[in-house]
């Protein structure tokens, strides 16, 4: 089972929505969101149908664009927070809060930017599909970028949501899901950090889930960056899962035999 982020592919699309806006309707976050899951499927596809097929392992690949529920009383979707899209200047940043209604930020002083909510996820809409293709051999890319977040609004339907959903947290609600004995997170990093950044920096290869906590607690990993992934592998280990294992994308193969990147267990 394979997911992904969707990030600079969104942003690519929001930019493309505003050069455009006055001859093409500007689609909404939810709709980008599903046009990100088939691109990015759809090179995961292609990628991995040449290598099996050159690897002589028949295999068949499917990508599932994927609807992720949160819960519409999440109290995160009244406080939008994850920025998004191009920067804007303050004259641009009020008129779009005045014609479009949206929630705009001050991103860490590089300029105004839109600020969507980004709540939990708590379910996947396609879930029984998913598990019958998983089950039955198939290599699943499923709930891309944490999945199109969806709600059930007062008439017991399910609708889209102008949000983004964190995708470690979707990647660890996914990999209980089916079973999964290991949840491996690929980052830019070979290994989880103490004091990242500083000159005292120390790389952790093993964490307990008490050892974890203990310095979530503490601050050390930042929000939007290491902490959603420890968050992560702790939810899936506290489900059922054995390993969560977070490391570099050129260390997958190595930290599944072990011998790379920050292991977490019970």
């Amino acid at each position: 089972m394979i997911t992904h982020g969707n990030g600079p592919q969104v942003g690519d699309i929001l930019v493309k929505n505003e050069s455009a806006k006055e001859k093409l309707p500007i689609m909404p976050l939810d709709i980008c969101g599903a046009e990100t899951q088939g691109m990015i499927g759809y090179m995961f596809q292609r990628s991995l149908d040449i290598e099996l097929h050159n690897a002589g392992i028949d295999i068949p690949v499917v990508t599932i664009i994927t609807q992720t529920l949160v819960d519409s009383n999440d109290p995160a979707i009244k406080k939008p927070s994850k920025p998004i899209g191009p920067f804007y200047t303050a004259l641009k940043a009020s008129q779009l809060r005045d014609e479009r209604g949206w929630t705009i930020i001050n991103d860490s002083g590089r300029g105004y930017r839109r600020a969507v909510p980004s709540p939990a996820p708590i379910a996947i809409y396609e879930e029984e599909i998913i598990k019958r293709l998983f089950n039955n051999g198939a290599l699943v890319i499923a709930a891309g970028g944490g999945g199109i977040p969806i709600i059930k609004n007062n008439k017991d339907e399910f609708i889209g949501l102008e949000a983004v959903i964190d995708k470690d947290h979707t990647a660890a609600l996914l990999a209980n899901l089916i079973l999964a004995d290991t949840l491996l997170i690929l980052t830019d990093v070979d290994y989880v950090y103490l004091n990242y950044g500083k000159n005292d920096q120390k790389p952790l290869k093993n964490m307990k889930i008490s050892e974890a906590k203990k310095y979530l607690k503490e601050e050390q990993f930042a929000t939007g960056s290491m902490r959603p992934k420890i968050e992560a592998a702790l939810d899936f280990l506290q489900n059922g899962g054995k390993k969560s294992i977070i490391t570099s994308l050129d260390n997958a193969l190595q930290s599944l035999q072990e011998n790379k990147g920050t292991i977490i267990e019970k």
